[in-house]
Order: structure tokens, then sequence, then C-alpha cells
């Protein structure tokens, strides 16, 4: 059962929009995080895990505001840089001096922006540069 779940998840991103993708990576990211939250998650390897997976996605993020084919506004991404300069050193933080207390934040930027990709209007530009 888990294999065919796992082929419709990839099936899934392949046919997802590149927003749609954006914000199922941020509410899997928020989802780990949640667990470091709730205490469900407690071995410090998965705690470490999470807090990287959450890093290196917004590190990504960051990567591609930066391209100049990027089609969002200048204001969208300055605004989304500084955030992802905040997750990226927020989770870095978290990860040297590990504190479920400083961690919803991290979730709650990631909802927010998952949730904001999936409303956008429809005169906002499709991502065109980011890979499936």
């Amino acid at each position: 059962m888990h294999n065919a779940s796992s082929v419709y998840a990839k099936t899934a991103q392949k046919t997802a929009s590149p927003r749609e993708l954006e914000a199922q990576l941020l509410l899997k990211a928020a989802a780990k995080l949640q667990m470091i939250v709730d205490g469900t998650t407690t071995d410090p390897e998965q705690i470490q895990e999470s807090l990287r997976y959450n890093r290196r996605l917004w590190t990504i993020l960051l990567a591609s505001l930066t391209e100049p084919t990027n089609p969002l506004p200048q204001e969208i991404r300055q605004n989304m840089a500084n955030l992802a300069l905040f997750q990226v050193s927020h989770t870095r933080a978290v990860e040297l001096e590990p504190d479920a207390n400083a961690v919803p934040i991290l979730v709650t930027i990631n909802r927010r922006i998952a949730e904001g990709l999936r409303s956008v209007p429809a005169a906002m530009p499709e991502r065109t540069d980011i890979p499936a």
C-alpha cells in the first residue's frame, strides 16, 4: 500500500502547477515541524532532519527569488526574500540550540505562505522556472 501512495504522490507532483508544488512542499515542512512542537517527534536525529528540510526548502525558494526570470513583482520578491532569510537563519539557530518553543513561528509562516500560494488571484503570474 505504501508503494501505491508513493506512486500517486510522485504523479501528483508531476501534474501540479509550480505554485501548488511550492504549497505542498511548504505544508510538508510545516507538518514535520509541527511534530516537533507537539512532541510527537522526540528523536534528536529526526528533529534535525525536519529542521534541515525546512532550511533547505527556504534556501531553494530564496535562490529562485533572485533569478532574473522570476515573474513576481519586485516588492513581493523582496518581501518573500526577507521571509526566506528569516526562515533560514531562525531554523539554523534552532538546529544549533534545539528549542521546541522556537518552532511554531516557522510552522505558521510555512502554512500562511502555502495558503497564499493556493489562493492567489488569476491575475498573478504562474511560476514556470521551477523544475517538477
